[in-house]
């Protein structure tokens, strides 16, 4: 008997992209940008009232921690539209991956697409440089000794997954 083949229409691969983008992207972006930036603002809350050392240079540095954490997420929310532009059925074979399920035993699930593109071997040394900045940033902040520890942590965090998730508002 003949097995049916099912053909993926653009218009099918453009919304299995969209979806990935919304459920990997932006729902745990809300999620653990503002439990971040409760601790973070938390965190500044307990320096001002309980110690008496939030001033103008913490201020100052934790809005800049902010401001870090935020420009990078902006850069990897600018790939990531890149790849929906320009390679769509990755994403789309993403969320078909995850969805899939083991119908039969020994069946194996589906592999998902290969992303090749101009620079794809410096993507991963990217998000470990954009990482590195983020802890050396939360690192010097500590160590000037203006933020405490918690909010030096939290707040490039929260502005990393807060511009992920602005960014894609209205795009998606």
């Amino acid at each position: 008997m003949p097995k049916l083949i099912t053909v993926q229409r653009p218009e099918q691969v453009t919304k299995h992209a969209h979806d990935y983008i919304k459920t990997y992207i932006l729902i745990p972006s809300g999620l653990v940008g503002l439990v971040s930036m409760l601790g973070g603002v938390a965190g500044l809350g307990y320096q001002l009232f309980a110690t008496d050392q939030y001033t103008w240079g913490t201020f100052l540095q934790s809005t800049g921690l902010i401001a870090l954490g935020t420009a990078l997420g902006f850069a990897q929310s600018r790939y990531h539209w890149y790849l929906l532009q320009s390679f769509p059925e990755v994403l789309a074979a993403r969320i078909r991956v995850a969805t899939a399920k083991q119908s039969k035993k020994g069946a194996k699930a589906p592999e998902p697409a290969a992303l090749e593109h101009p620079g794809r071997s410096l993507i991963p040394m990217a998000y470990m440089l954009g990482t590195g900045v983020m802890l050396g940033g939360s690192w010097l902040a500590i160590s000037i000794g203006q933020v405490s520890m918690v909010p030096a942590i939290l707040l490039p965090w929260a502005g990393f997954y807060w511009a992920r998730l602005f960014f894609w508002r209205g795009r998606v």
